[in-house]
């Protein structure tokens, strides 16, 4: 394949560089600052281009919305097994890389086809389905509160440091029954390995203490997620429930992070968001609509594996080499109509196919709560920067601000007793058993909310956070039991081509049978555009209490 040459101003190569000898790099700050310029490179190859998502770490990258489509959806020719993948099992790729964490097998309903993925999928489904969302909607509320009481006073904040990052991290500590003082582990595994910083180490240190996580609840379930995969009918092993905690804490965690602040970003930055009821337009509702569209918080991932070559809008994909999709450049793609995107949902932010995400619902809640609790309590927020100088974490998958600082009039915090800081709702306490599968959803009157053990010491920022915000997770033991990660076994290496400390190596399971595609129409049904004003308006406060009363 030929290398078309770069466009002037193209971030990623000056016009007289040659291509990098994989492809594009994904991995560098230019490409953080402007991928729309890559993107808009990238398809002059087609479909599919090559790229370099981390150093000698070749894959193709989908960048068209039809062909994205396609490989989401045929399972029988792109597999998500990465044990398929070919520069993985020749060595090809260092034991260190910062793409194996992302990308190397665990045996979670992600990296699974088949019977597998079903089996797995399905466990997360049923547990997933068993969260109230009127209670989840009630802790996003107070856990904000916690948070915004801590700068509220100081007239200035990043909202990436004092808010969103931690914000998901209280939630998750809430529905997963997580002890508070695994919160700075859980941020700092997950960061290291989304951002390929030390990303070996992130990704032991996340696995130490997700492994404590099933250990405890093994001994200690509760009414939370990792109690309900435990006693589904699935009957998951521990490490099977060490990498769907992976999963699910990944893909709620930094996204949900990432959710949030792009959304802020363009509230506070874009006019359209700014109007009022008056146009009959939700301006929280339609600025996440858009953010899924144009900057998704995963703007690349869902690794695919050729079974065998296959050609893709004209591009040839050799078998066992990974296929990335970009939700980005395929939501932004040049054949889609984009006149009119608001209430049109049709983005592939969440993917499609079988490995659709199934949190969709309380994702898109948490971020919703956030935001509105945010510009209710302080309506006058602005930017403290202009939006073209905010600085982006680099990364081949994320699309993440590294900070978003704001300034707003200095406001005085609800003393404590105020209806704000009431206790919170009712939790049930701990159960002398596993709780039955399909039990009712929490939370029940009656039963006092436990407190968590005592924070973490490292990262006092985050531990003072867990230590201040409401709790409703079961109680835990002050000593948690400790699985240490899984070692090689005497004689053998602790590394072999396409085997990693986190991923024992498996037999390649068989294809399953095709399962025909059907493509939905491709787009939703539009709202009317809103009206827009002349003035730019930061008066939030009405639209959260017009959504509070209805």
């Amino acid at each position: 394949m030929t290398h078309p040459a770069p466009p002037p101003g193209c971030p990623a190569h000056n016009a007289d560089d040659a291509p990098a000898a994989f492809g594009f790099p994904l991995y560098d700050k230019e490409f953080a600052t402007d991928p729309d310029a890559v993107y808009a490179h990238l398809r002059q190859y087609g479909a599919a281009a090559p790229v370099e998502l981390y150093p000698g770490v070749r894959a193709t990258l989908v960048t068209s919305y039809a062909a994205a489509l396609d490989v989401l959806r045929t399972p029988e020719t792109f597999s998500k097994d990465p044990r398929r993948w070919k520069d993985l099992n020749r060595g090809v790729i260092a034991p260190d890389s910062p793409a194996l964490p992302m990308m190397a097998y665990r045996p979670n309903a992600l990296f699974t086809d088949g019977a597998d993925h079903a089996r797995l999928r399905g466990a997360i489904n049923d547990s997933l389905e068993q969260v109230d969302p009127v209670a989840l909607r009630g802790y996003v509320e107070r856990s904000a509160d916690v948070l915004i009481d801590r700068f509220a006073a100081l007239g200035e904040a990043d909202l990436v440091r004092d808010y969103a990052r931690t914000l998901p991290l209280l939630v998750f500590n809430e529905l997963f029954g997580s002890p508070a003082e695994f919160g700075d582990r859980l941020v700092a595994g997950m960061s290291g390995i989304f951002d390929g910083v030390d990303a070996e180490r992130a990704n032991q240190e996340l696995t130490a203490c997700l492994l404590e996580l099933v250990a405890l609840k093994r001994s200690r379930p509760g009414p939370d997620i990792t109690s309900w995969l435990m006693s589904h009918p699935s009957r998951l092993t521990d490490e099977e429930m060490l990498h769907q905690l992976v999963l699910l804490m990944g893909a709620g965690t930094e996204p949900q992070l990432n959710l949030i602040t792009n959304a802020l970003r363009l509230l506070l930055s874009d006019d359209r968001f700014a109007g009022s009821l008056a146009g009959g337009s939700l301006p929280v509702d339609d600025a996440l609509d858009e953010v899924l569209w144009t900057d998704p918080p995963m703007a690349n991932y869902a690794v695919h594996f050729p079974v065998r070559d296959a050609e893709l809008g004209g591009v040839t994909l050799p078998a066992g080499d990974p296929v990335v999709i970009s939700f980005s450049a395929a939501n932004n793609d040049p054949a889609l109509a984009a006149e009119h995107r608001t209430g049109n949902r049709a983005h592939l932010a969440w993917s499609a196919g079988p490995h659709t995400c199934p949190a969709q619902s309380p994702a898109r809640l948490i971020a919703t709560v956030a935001v509105e609790k945010l510009l209710d309590r302080l309506p006058d927020l602005e930017l403290a920067v202009p939006a073209g100088q905010l600085p982006w974490r680099p990364g081949p998958f994320h699309r993440a601000l590294a900070a978003l600082p704001v300034r707003f009039p200095p406001v005085t915090p609800a003393p404590a007793g105020s209806p704000r800081h009431a206790a919170p709702q009712q939790y049930p306490g701990p159960q002398q058993a596993g709780p039955q599968y399909g039990a009712p959803r929490y939370p029940a009157p009656g039963h006092p909310a436990p407190q968590h053990a005592a924070p973490h010491q490292a990262g006092p920022d985050a531990a003072d956070a867990y230590r201040t915000a409401p709790s409703a997770a079961a109680p835990h033991s002050a000593a948690a039991s400790t699985a240490a990660p899984r070692t090689a076994a005497p004689g053998r290496p602790a590394e072999t081509p396409g085997e990693t400390s986190w991923q024992p190596r498996q037999p390649l399971p068989p294809l399953p049978a095709p399962t025909p595609s059907t493509r939905p129409a491709a787009t939703s049904t539009a709202r009317p555009p809103a009206s827009t004003g002349t003035g730019r308006s930061r008066r939030w406060s009405s639209l959260v209490a017009w959504l509070r009363g209805r």
